[in-house]
């Protein structure tokens, strides 16, 4: 019998795809972004702690091996340090060669605990934190409903790193429109310069039928980019970051054009693949809607 208990479609980031996932949320605590679909069947939880520690055990009798846990649902962080604590002290000791517990967080999640609650979740193998920011923009921030400003996005972002825990963020290419869009590139690489995550990923926008969003492009208020509408906000982006040593990767299955980069040592190479792709336009480089997804 399978131990571990999902209720719907599971998220986790790309990296995580060798992580035994363990859902200790349900959904999302925010669940109001205008862009997003993937918590809207859900109404958010979180799972008994009697419950997620038999989950747990009985997982560590089967895959004894595992080195890595994903903590799903869309911000498991915005639970009580204590509550974390007892989960992770418990992952510790059902999974003896466990390296590193990852999970989702919200800006707020982060500005409701403190560095040395952070830095004590990190002594017990929290060792990533994924945070989507998605803007630079207080103006995009706000017309999407992100929920927290650039300050705050910061502030929280600062607290996780002090703590000493890898950060890894996310934005969103287009998510401005064609409107907005070099507002959102150069805003998003100012607050990037000032938070210097360890990761940096970026998306592509998708447009969800269903989402607020979309019906904002129904109404003729918001104009998507096109694909090297996409590529040229990249680029100026990119133009823009002075970051110390930070990976950057948009290989997401929603990016028109898979990039990799340590943004300290190849961003002139970078840019200069870009400049060169919109210079060309060549048929085929980038990757069809058809085959675009989240």
């Amino acid at each position: 019998m399978f131990p571990l208990k999902y209720e719907g479609d599971i998220y986790r980031p790309p990296s995580e795809a060798r992580s035994l996932i363990l859902q200790a949320t349900v959904g999302c605590s925010h669940n109001r972004c205008t862009f997003c679909a993937m918590y809207k069947q859900k109404k958010y939880r979180e799972r008994e702690l009697e419950e997620l520690k038999e989950e747990i055990h009985a997982a560590g009798r089967l895959w004894p091996q595992t080195r890595r846990v994903f903590l799903a649902d869309g911000n498991a962080l915005t639970m009580t340090t204590e509550k974390l604590r007892s989960i992770l002290q418990h992952l510790d000791s059902a999974f003896p060669l466990l390296e590193r517990v990852a999970v989702y967080a919200n800006p707020q999640d982060l500005l409701q605990k403190e560095i040395a609650e952070l830095a004590e979740l990190r002594s017990l193998k929290l060792g990533m934190i994924y945070l989507g920011i998605e803007s630079g923009s207080g103006s995009v921030l706000q017309a999407v409903r992100k929920g927290a400003s650039p300050e705050e996005i910061a502030r929280g972002s600062a607290r996780v790193k002090k703590a000493g825990i890898p950060l890894s963020v996310t934005l969103i290419n287009g998510l401005a429109g064609l409107e907005g869009t070099e507002e959102h590139a150069r805003e998003s690489a100012r607050l990037l310069n000032e938070i210097d995550p360890d990761y940096l990923g970026l998306l592509s926008l998708m447009i969800i039928p269903g989402t607020s969003l979309y019906r904002e492009i129904k109404a003729g208020r918001f104009t998507p980019l096109g694909p090297w509408d996409m590529i040229r906000e990249i680029r100026l982006m990119v133009e823009h970051l002075s970051l110390s040593n930070c990976v950057f990767r948009a290989n997401h299955a929603s990016n028109y054009l898979p990039l990799k980069a340590v943004l300290s040592r190849d961003r002139e190479s970078l840019l200069a693949t870009l400049d060169a792709l919109l210079k060309s336009k060549a048929p085929g480089i980038l990757r069809s809607e058809h085959y675009r997804m989240l």
